[in-house]
């Protein structure tokens, strides 16, 4: 038996990169006396919207709301659009579920359908079979940093008339078409900051939309419904106590603290993508010989944010998943698996009397896919470590 002291350092399966600068600016907020919601969230989305698309560059401008997570911007986004009781509204089962809870709160029904088995992302002709009278909106995943196809699912949803949502938590910086997720011609996009995202603020994410209306709504919602931001109300020359509830809202404001710390790891955004991608390129090369079902890479002029790097077990792999996640953890390698498909949770498998033989794609993936550690904070010797195990589980 091995004693736990003969076992290998743990090489955690994702790591933030906090730098001396975020640090800086944390302390300068601490020190400012403005710790909520104030000129730093302000400041942080309009540096996101020109990081997406320079100003000018699009027929109307593009703005971004920053908001405590990804999972309350696709609330608002949901919300600003009109989806409510009696609508559906139809996403991936392969997903978090945050990317369906949303719908739920709002009192609408998720129609979840499966994958395309090369991307991992919503299959759009599952998409157009699942339309019915009822559907309100399309919600595609952006997964592992990799694209969905935006270009025939955008047109499915004009010809249907239908909203588009995107789920950008995976997606930055990712881009479609020559263009950035955040940019094409969908109602809003939301991307993620949490702790494990390519960039981070701790918790939170950024809603991006072109429609002035949502945008509009959007604000006033994630805030209680009142119509004026504390910051505005506290900090004018002739400060003003009055103000005003024109709904009934959330509380999904992003902090001054947290917005300090993705000023500038916005910064280094390029900067990690080239990073991960070049990861990535490792193990491509190192695993090209063993029986496993490499990601997808990005089309020809078009990024990949490299989220994840998911692995799947081939079909003439004589190993299960979990022993190969098991021989991975044995050898300190931190891996996870994404994602357990909705239609196998209790909560989305009850409600709508889900099977997987309704998602043979999804559930193929599910039951074969290792997600292996991809991070900017990873050093050569820790790539070694990890193409090292992933060879050995092989024999190779």
């Amino acid at each position: 038996m091995t004693h736990p002291s003969d076992r290998p350092s743990f090489l955690p399966f994702a790591q933030p990169d906090i730098g001396e600068d975020e640090i800086a600016e944390v302390v300068d907020t601490l020190r400012s006396g403005w710790i909520t919601t104030g000129m730093k969230a302000k400041r942080f989305e309009q540096d996101f919207a020109a990081y997406l698309e320079p100003a000018g560059a699009g027929a109307a401008p593009l703005e971004a709301i920053a908001v405590n997570s990804a999972t309350a911007g696709l609330h608002l986004a949901l919300e600003a659009v009109g989806v409510g009781a009696g609508d559906e509204v139809i996403t991936t089962t392969h997903t978090f579920t945050a990317t369906a809870e949303v719908v739920r709160y709002l009192g609408a029904d998720v129609v979840l359908v499966d994958i395309d088995p090369a991307t991992m992302t919503l299959d759009p002709d599952a998409v157009e079979a699942a339309i019915t009278a009822r559907t309100k909106a399309i919600v595609p995943v952006h997964f592992g940093g990799l694209a969905a196809p935006m270009g025939r699912l955008l047109d499915i949803a004009a010809r249907r008339k239908l909203h588009v949502i995107e789920d950008a938590a995976h997606a930055l910086p990712t881009s479609f078409g020559g263009r950035a997720i955040g940019t094409l011609a969908s109602d809003a996009a939301v991307f993620s900051f949490y702790a494990n995202k390519n960039i981070t603020t701790g918790e939170g994410g950024m809603l991006v939309t072109r429609d002035a209306e949502l945008a509009h709504r959007a604000k006033v919602m994630r805030l209680h419904g009142i119509s004026r931001d504390a910051f505005d109300r506290f900090t004018a020359k002739t400060p003003s106590w009055y103000y005003e509830v024109v709904a009934p809202g959330y509380k999904y404001n992003l902090t001054d603290i947290a917005a300090a710390i993705g000023l500038h790891q916005l910064k280094r955004a390029d900067a990690f993508q080239q990073r991960r991608a070049a990861i990535a390129a490792r193990y491509h090369a190192a695993f090209a010989d063993l029986p496993l079902v490499l990601p997808a890479d990005a089309p020809a002029g078009d990024v990949h944010a490299w989220h994840l790097y998911v692995a799947r077990l081939a079909d003439d792999a004589k190993l299960e998943r979990d022993a190969f996640v098991e021989h991975l953890f044995q050898r300190g390698i931190g891996v996870s698996v994404h994602y357990i498909p909705l239609h196998l949770q209790p909560y989305w498998r009850e409600r709508y009397r889900l099977r997987p033989e309704q998602f043979p794609q999804s559930q193929r993936a599910y039951e074969r896919m290792v997600s292996l550690p991809v991070y900017p904070k990873m050093g050569e010797a820790d790539i070694e470590r990890v193409v090292e195990a992933v060879r050995s589980a092989f024999g190779a």
